[in-house]
């Protein structure tokens, strides 16, 4: 693939990012995925629904992070961490 073919594939919210944007990435396994009905105030729904497709995907990274930052502190229960692969 040449460097026109990656930069023309590339969505627009990621071309030009700074050097260091990675520098602090993790790698984050897939897990299986469940339907479910959540209520969000209307207004957080509209925010992640006009940045475009994919928006409930950005939601769920939104909690991934509040996950993972809880999860290294000790706030989940034994319960969960036994069902959950950073465990």
């Amino acid at each position: 693939m040449t460097d026109a073919e990656i930069e023309r594939a590339v969505p627009r919210e990621y071309q030009n990012l700074p050097d260091d944007f990675w520098d602090n990435a993790t790698v984050v396994w897939p897990v299986g995925k469940e339907a479910i009905s959540i209520r969000v105030d209307q207004d957080v729904l509209d925010w992640f629904r006009q940045s475009g497709p994919r928006y409930q995907s950005r939601i769920n990274a939104v909690l991934r992070s509040y996950m993972t930052r809880n999860w290294k502190q000790g706030a989940t229960s034994q319960a969960v961490r036994r069902k959950h692969p950073l465990a």
